[in-house]
């Protein structure tokens, strides 16, 4: 057996489960993906029921935007926590869940006691900062499972979270669907997620060994040239992503309204199945991206994903106003490789840094990538008043452009 790979132990690579037991592994892998698409189900509820929330206190764009920012400010805020105490590296992983999940469950519900926008953004700020602890230590149980199959692990683990974060659009779709049935669905689905790892989780063969905190953790992480190369590639994926996920409803319904020339379009039944589409269709990018990075490596995936991605950004605004049987083949299409190469990004960070140091490492990355967000997400409205919607995600192909850039070093 050859040596073990960055981030594996040689204890692990020695441990009797590691060569057999397969089918337990692909079982637990499967659990840990439906509690993942369970328990991200809060992540864009704000978002979903904007509609409801805009006809109840007369929302600009900005604010309908900030329902998203919130909970990414809320995200970074956690993650920063996690990262900074270790936390991800000193409390077992399913106890970390479970809780999180729990309390992102009950933050959640908060958007039904609001009677104030500002009480809106601080529930949502508040959803952010719990789904930290539920979004990071998912790719680290993955990976205690996996080692040669790990990026088709941990891509599948963000596929399902991916498909979760849709999932309030299409509880939207329901007939007679209110905010509080929308909003109550989303957090009963969170609290299923904690339950189910909480009572039927166990780390595999190449668990992460926890260690005691310490200070100097988060230097050494950052002091790493391929964590920075590898989070170099991650911030210019991030940077496109939540943009696209954010605003690409409001563009597909006023995309509608503009074709069909009637306001009532904006909530035909085709606008909500789309807008959850271009989402979820990202859970099979996930699932496409592990398999080709298992077979023709990661940065060669990430760099093919990233260009495709961009050239979408360039191009969707050449279909607004147009058929929706133009418009959806480019939105599927750019949902399918926005997200595609997410999870590659983070093995390559649990390949990057010591064993001891993972939980902390892919903290770190998220926490940075969640923090950009925060502004790129802010940007395209001001973009929008400028150029129109046509306009609207031309900017984000800097992006990928940034991030295959950084890729292209880490390959030398």
């Amino acid at each position: 057996m050859g040596s073990p790979p960055r981030g594996a132990s040689e204890d692990t690579v020695a441990h009797p489960a590691a060569q057999g037991d397969a089918g337990r592994a692909w079982s637990f892998l499967l659990l840990l993906a439906v509690a993942e698409l369970l328990g991200m189900s809060t992540w864009f509820t704000g978002v979903a029921v904007a509609p409801q929330l805009h006809a109840r206190w007369v929302l600009s764009a900005e604010q309908v935007g900030g329902l998203s920012t919130a909970v990414q400010l809320g995200f970074v805020a956690g993650t920063a926590v996690v990262a900074l105490l270790n936390i991800a590296d000193v409390v077992p992983a399913r106890r970390l869940f479970t809780v999180a999940a729990l309390a992102a469950a009950g933050a959640n519900a908060t958007l039904l006691l609001a009677d104030r926008y500002t009480q809106v953004l601080v529930g949502r700020v508040l959803v952010g900062a719990c789904l930290a602890g539920v979004y990071p230590p998912a790719m680290k149980m993955a990976a205690t499972w996996f080692r040669a199959r790990r990026g088709l692990a941990v891509g599948a683990v963000v596929g399902a979270l991916t498909i979760g974060k849709a999932t309030p659009y299409l509880w939207r779709l329901l007939p007679d669907a209110t905010v509080p049935a929308v909003v109550l669905a989303a957090s009963a689905a969170t609290a299923l997620a904690a339950l189910l790892i909480w009572l039927l989780w166990q780390d595999g063969p190449f668990a992460f060994p926890a260690r005691p905190f310490a200070w100097s953790r988060a230097g050494e992480v950052l002091r790493s040239r391929r964590w920075r190369l590898a989070t170099g590639g991650y911030l210019g994926h991030m940077a496109e992503l939540y943009s696209y996920w954010t605003w690409i409803p409001a563009f597909i319904a006023v995309s509608a309204v503009t074709h069909g020339g009637d306001e009532r379009l904006a909530t035909a039944p085709w606008v909500g199945a789309l807008s959850f589409g271009t989402i979820a269709v990202g859970g099979l990018g996930c699932l496409w991206g592990g398999i080709v990075a298992d077979r023709i490596g990661r940065e060669r995936l990430v760099i093919l994903a990233m260009a495709v991605s961009g050239l979408c950004a360039l191009g969707i605004g050449l279909t607004f106003g147009r058929s929706p049987w133009l418009l959806a083949p480019v939105a599927l299409l750019w949902g399918f490789f926005v997200i595609a190469d997410s999870a590659q990004f983070s093995v390559l960070v649990t390949e990057s840094v010591p064993a001891h140091a993972v939980g902390t490492a892919l903290t770190l990355q998220v926490c940075l990538g969640f923090l950009l967000t925060t502004v790129t997400i802010q940007l395209v409205p001001p973009v929008v008043a400028i150029l129109g919607w046509r306009g609207a995600f031309f900017l984000l192909a800097l992006g990928p452009l940034f991030g295959i850039a950084s890729i292209l070093r880490l390959r030398r």
